[in-house]
């Protein structure tokens, strides 16, 4: 397949979700920029893209906890000869360790992952898209946030900023001919429960028909954005969840959120 002149880049692309968008975005011509800490993995995946699909893709070995590294992305990009045309911010991170008892390096480098990074990477891909009249935004929020509030560290809180910032984006940037989408995905078969050692307890709790693919979250969020949906909750039990958790009562709602709660050891 010939590239389709548009670049995507996707933060967190060695393994997961990230992974998956990368394959999907290949699968459709996109040249990429591919975005974590993993060089080895980032290096393999892009191999496999470039062999299988024909297009280029370019491997940045990044931090994202690293307060300088969305800037440092961006430079490089740019001396790549490379615009973003369609970002995925997927890059995630959460402890498992009560906030209390947590350094606070750890909570910080959560808030520069997935808030300030975030953001940041989006202020500064906007303009281009501007420039070019296209752009599509995927943030990676969570199911969490259309829930009532978990005893789930900070993780809750961050993915209910992404929310509600990708809406206000959305509105404002859509005229320009850019898409923004909150990605709100349940509980996926992913990397990212191994890391915060909570798969096991996880899936012991809760029952497979609440678990989904990384391809099926990464199908339903690129059909989202491109048809300029700004949230998206993929797979039906997800979308029953946060249609039902609506009308419950906010002292309701934070009873139930301290009593259910799967990423609690």
């Amino acid at each position: 397949m010939s590239s389709s002149g548009r670049t995507a880049l996707v933060t967190g692309a060695s393994a997961g979700i990230g992974a998956a968008f990368a394959r999907h975005l290949a699968a459709e011509g996109h040249d990429l920029i591919l975005v974590a800490r993993r060089e080895d993995r980032l290096t393999a995946l892009a191999a496999e893209l470039s062999s299988k699909h024909g297009v280029r893709c370019e491997v940045l070995a990044a931090d994202l906890a690293d307060r300088e590294a969305p800037r440092s992305i961006m430079e490089r990009t740019t001396s790549l000869g490379l615009h973003v045309d369609i970002l995925i911010n997927n890059a995630g991170m959460s402890g498992n360790t009560a906030f209390a008892d947590a350094p606070f390096e750890t909570l910080a480098a959560e808030i520069q992952v997935m808030i300030t990074a975030v953001t940041e990477l989006a202020h500064l891909a906007v303009p281009g898209m501007k420039e070019r009249g296209y752009g599509r935004i995927v943030n990676l929020s969570s199911l969490a946030a259309l829930l009532p509030p978990a005893a789930s560290l900070l993780y809750t809180a961050i993915k209910s900023y992404v929310l509600d910032m990708s809406q206000a984006l959305d509105m404002e940037l859509k005229p320009h001919g850019i898409n923004v989408t909150a990605l709100c995905p349940g509980f996926t078969h992913s990397e990212f429960h191994d890391v915060m050692g909570t798969r096991d307890a996880a899936q012991s709790k809760l029952p497979s028909v609440l678990w989904q693919s990384a391809d099926a979250v990464v199908r339903e969020g690129w059909r989202a954005v491109e048809n300029g949906n700004p949230v998206c909750v993929p797979g039906v039990v997800n979308k029953v969840i946060a249609a039902s958790s609506k009308p419950i009562p906010t002292r309701v709602g934070y009873v139930l959120g301290k009593t259910f709660n799967p990423f609690k050891q």
